[in-house]
């Protein structure tokens, strides 16, 4: 079972993602055949923003009506988080008014922060550390069109992200074989590291073309993310060599897959042809964020 809060996908287990991906197909059929699943009627979800969103907040709002409960929208200094408030204190105070917490922030700190004071469930909507949410879609995303997640290969070509450190704890977790290409010093996290390297199914390397190499699903992002836009141009630079193209997709086997989490920028980590091919794809990927939030929700909000 689902533990009180999401923070990280390093905190699921194996058990605990098969079954939010379960609860997740329901629920997209369940929306796709017209069958009510207002499992949080008259539930509240917090909605916090410290980082603007397109898919997050339209999934997660969307997602809670779809529910049958409600969302409550505060960013940037619509809260007193962005005046000075301590979190701790909002954590107790939000916990006395909603159901549930959703966070979209910088420092990963703030929501173990929030989660630690906070009496109702907490979901990370991304951090610079963690996107677990991203992940659940993806997986859901890979399952829906390859059966099964076991033993799958899976490989990441880009920046070791926010992105990258919860795919790589997620998909060793379900099975995966992971290669992870990233240049020198855009590592993923040391201690996501830590926890893979002795995993003989994980594999960091320099080689975009290495990691290709008979890939069943090839995973990226932009080569800067939210945050990062004074290094555009030397991550542009060091990023070379590192882009989705036709060249590397041929390494891969011949029904592989792309995921990329959106926003893309075509021409710099994937190109125009590649992204297209694979457009139902990505944006089922983009879809299933939606059916999978839905499906955290419920567990932790709806027990």
């Amino acid at each position: 079972m689902i533990q009180k809060h999401l923070l990280k996908m390093a905190d699921l287990t194996e058990q605990d993602i098969l079954e939010i991906l379960a609860l997740a197909d329901q629920m997209k059929f369940n929306q796709k055949n017209g069958i009510p699943h207002k499992v949080l009627e008259g539930k509240t979800l917090a909605m916090l923003f410290s980082k603007a969103s397109t898919r997050t907040r339209v999934s997660f709002e969307a997602g809670i009506i779809q529910l049958g409960g409600h969302s409550i929208v505060l960013t940037g200094n619509e809260s007193q988080i962005g005046r000075g408030e301590p979190i701790e204190d909002t954590a107790r105070v939000l916990s006395r008014y909603v159901d549930g917490i959703m966070i979209r922030t910088f420092a990963h700190r703030d929501v173990e922060i929030l989660a630690e004071y906070s009496t109702v469930p907490v979901i990370n909507g991304l951090t610079d550390y963690s996107h677990p949410c991203q992940i659940l879609a993806d997986l859901m995303t890979v399952r829906e069109k390859k059966a099964a997640l076991n033993g799958l290969n899976v490989c990441w070509i880009g920046d070791g992200n926010n992105v990258c450190n919860s795919l790589i704890a997620g998909a060793l977790t379900c099975g995966m074989n992971v290669r992870v290409a990233c240049p020198e010093g855009y590592d993923p996290d040391s201690d996501v590291l830590a926890a893979a390297q002795n995993n003989p199914q994980f594999n960091l390397l320099r080689c975009p073309k290495a990691a290709a190499e008979d890939s069943d699903v090839i995973f990226t992002d932009v080569f800067a993310s939210m945050g990062q836009e004074s290094e555009q141009e030397q991550r542009q630079k060091d990023f070379e060599g590192f882009q989705v193209n036709q060249e590397l997709m041929s390494l891969a086997r011949p029904d592989c897959m792309v995921q990329h989490c959106l926003p893309a920028h075509r021409g710099e980590e994937i190109t125009a042809g590649v992204f297209e091919a694979h457009a139902g794809e990505i944006f089922d990927e983009a879809e299933n964020r939606l059916h999978a939030q839905k499906a955290v929700m419920a567990l932790l909000m709806g027990g």
